[in-house]
């Protein structure tokens, strides 16, 4: 299939092997892992840097495998995140230094424009997505000007 915004086809990508259990080398301290993820959650870091230090630093290739459910499920058992969904809240904050750079004197930046109109649309269809899962309320919109006030 091809790209949604590029005139190119899409490559394909690996996929991760089949494994129904950690392996013996890793740590499988379901108490520890929980313990380490909520404590990195509380220090400010994302889903994705969490699953990267996990892996790097504490020998947990795959906390799934560990605990059985996802790091953000673990987050927000805790009532540890933002408001909004992660990659969602990536989305705003790229908007965020788009319009910051078109409105710092650079308002003929074509190809900045652009890829502002691109990112904006990624940000409503995720949104209708993620309204129609129940993560969003229902009567959510998406206004860029009330982006910074989202984002801070």
């Amino acid at each position: 299939m091809a790209r949604m915004y590029k005139s190119r086809k899409g490559k394909s990508g690996s996929n991760r092997p089949f494994v129904s259990e950690a392996p013996e080398w890793s740590n499988t301290d379901a108490k520890a892992v929980t313990e380490l993820i909520l404590d990195l959650g509380k220090a400010g870091h994302s889903t994705a840097e969490i699953g990267t230090i996990l892996r790097d630093q504490h020998a947990v290739p795959n906390v799934r495998l560990v605990l059985g459910k996802r790091i953000g499920a673990v987050l927000a058992e805790n009532d540890i995140g933002g408001t909004y969904p992660e990659d969602m809240m990536n989305l705003m904050r790229q908007a965020v230094a788009i319009i910051n750079h078109l409105g710092s004197g650079n308002h003929k930046d074509l190809h900045n424009k652009r890829s502002l109109e691109i990112t904006e649309s990624k940000i409503r269809r995720l949104s209708n997505y993620y309204i129609g899962e129940g993560r969003l309320p229902s009567d959510w919109r998406y206004k860029r000007d009330e982006l910074r006030l989202m984002v801070e």
